[in-house]
């Protein structure tokens, strides 16, 4: 009997340390099945980001052909110019020090700090660490996506200067724009500067993006002045019809699509229920907000002109797009409709009232953009129980001032060393020729 307890406890060691080892074994496949799902929904995350910001920089293209069936035949090739070399810029700037400033660490909460160049992407230990700091997407991803809004805010500016403004001049303003007024901006609320820590809320732009690109247009044409003949000296408005209205068609519905990616990416996570259900939400109410924009625009101008105005419809479509923005997930699928209703009538009257102050903007885009990216940042507290009064409109003048002084001294620097403006001959002649020195119709350009 004595010889059996040694053996018997040799059997139970080994019957334990087997169960430790399968044990042990059991804890490592979970971890590894949990490690593999994390680098999943990183990896879907990740993918989900890039393809938004590709839909976002399809906008650029949309602005372009938008912008071009707007402008007059002889003012194509330029327009067409400015858009490609504004995102090529934007993208540099962003790289080199606009990124940074937006989202570093920052001096104080109303002054971002500046570094160089783009960092390192996350290492497969922070993203498996696991905990709310955890990343879930690709920082590289982040810093695609965040490039093409800022070409998008500088895309606003292109078309309101639009046949009278020289183009290098326009060029030096877009480094400025994107590599330091957009950024400073961008980081009170983006960054988690002062307007994000006082409530403040702007889901993907209406403020940040469309605001701060129409206030910089806004002070360029101010000092800019308006085309030549375009008022008379009793106050009479001269139309100046667009050289090619399927192209701005074109354009628009360019620019539907890509908001998708533009609100839709926002959402910034597409890989579990809740996320994949808000992303659905958002899309829906991108949309139903620019569907809201035409109608209200096309029934708004039938009243004011007797006419169905295309132009009117199309810009209608853009600001229900830009009045959504701000929060196109709280709002339901007929508040949202609303939403960009209101946007669409207000975009008539704004394009009329900036007409009878003579302040000339060919695009309609300081309306669009403008006058309706106020409307929605005021819009989000209609659905949004987190927004407030007082952080709206915080927000909305901290953006407004700031954005229009630093580019009313910028353009008015440009101004003073190399001018902004072309000359009469060159004007009437279109800036096509002077500019770039070719046409983009020269069978037909319509003097």
């Amino acid at each position: 009997m004595k010889r059996l307890i040694p053996v018997t406890a040799l059997l139970l060691l080994g019957l334990f340390g087997a169960s430790g080892a399968v044990l042990a074994q059991e804890a490592d496949m979970a971890t590894a099945a949990m490690n593999k799902a994390v680098e999943l929904a990183y990896a879907l995350d990740t993918f989900y980001f890039l393809i938004s910001g590709a839909l976002v920089m399809w906008m650029a293209a949309g602005f372009a052909m938008l912008e071009a069936g707007l402008v007059r035949a002889k003012n194509t090739a330029e327009i067409l110019t400015k858009n490609i070399a504004l995102y090529a810029i934007a993208s540099i700037m962003y790289m080199l020090v606009g990124y940074n400033i937006m989202y570093g660490e920052g001096v104080s909460s109303v002054i971002p700090s500046i570094s160089f160049l783009l960092g390192a992407d996350n290492s497969v230990e922070a993203v498996l660490a696991g905990g709310e700091d955890a990343p879930y997407y690709s920082g590289m991803s982040d810093f695609f996506f965040q490039v093409v809004f800022v070409a998008t805010a500088m895309s606003i500016v292109s078309g309101a200067v639009a046949e009278r403004m020289k183009l290098w001049a326009f060029l030096l303003f877009s480094v400025v724009m994107t590599g330091f007024i957009y950024p400073i901006q961008g980081y009170w609320k983006w960054g988690g500067g002062f307007l994000d820590q006082m409530g403040f809320l702007d889901f993907a732009g209406s403020g940040v993006v469309h605001l701060c690109g129409a206030t910089a247009a806004l002070a360029g044409v101010l000092l800019l002045g308006p085309r030549k003949g375009k008022y008379g000296p009793n106050g009479e408005v001269h139309a100046f019809p667009g050289a090619n209205l399927p192209l701005a068609t074109l354009g628009t519905f360019i620019l539907w699509l890509g908001w998708f990616g533009f609100n839709g990416g926002s959402e910034l996570k597409v890989s579990d229920v809740g996320e994949a259900n808000a992303v659905a939400m958002v899309f829906v109410n991108t949309n139903l907000a620019a569907a809201g924009g035409v109608v209200a625009a096309f029934i708004t101008a039938r009243l004011m002109f007797g006419k169905a105005d295309l132009t009117m419809g199309l810009n209608g479509a853009l600001a229900g797009l830009v009045a959504i923005t701000a929060e196109p997930l709280t709002p339901t699928p007929l508040l949202a409709t609303i939403v960009g209703a209101i946007g669409g009538v207000l975009v008539v009257f704004s394009i009329v009232t900036l007409d009878k102050l003579k302040i000339d903007d060919p695009v309609g885009a300081i309306s669009v953009h403008g006058v309706v990216g106020m409307w929605g940042l005021l819009a989000v507290l209609l659905s949004n129980e987190d927004a407030t009064f007082t952080g709206q409109i915080v927000g909305l003048l901290s953006i407004l001032v700031f954005v229009f002084v630093a580019s009313l001294i910028v353009w008015a620097i440009i101004k003073m060393v190399m001018g902004i403006r072309v000359s009469q001959e060159e004007e009437y002649e279109g800036v096509d020729i002077g500019e770039c020195g070719l046409e983009a119709y020269p069978e037909f350009t319509n003097k």
